[in-house]
């Protein structure tokens, strides 16, 4: 019977003073590096797609005001203008 691999080894390299940085911060926290590599990755992506949602939001609110779109009800008139 053949099992899906689910973890994949990745090599990173970095300056030494940081490798000893990051190796003190893992100890503090108790955890090992590889736990503290996926804690930090995902907390790096969310931040990231926060930034993006933001980025979309100011777009979409840019583009909003210059069709005349302010408030709630006007999005709500535009709906259902169509229909």
């Amino acid at each position: 019977m053949k099992t899906k691999e689910t973890r994949a080894a990745v090599t990173i390299s970095m300056p030494r003073e940081m490798a000893e940085e990051y190796d003190k911060l893992a100890n503090r926290l108790a955890k090992n590096r590889s736990v503290l590599f996926r804690e930090m990755f995902l907390a790096y992506k969310r931040q990231k797609l926060k930034e993006e949602f933001r980025e979309l939001q100011t777009y979409g609110a840019d583009l909003a005001r210059q069709e005349g779109i302010f408030t709630e009800s006007d999005v709500e008139k535009l709906v259902f203008e169509g229909r």
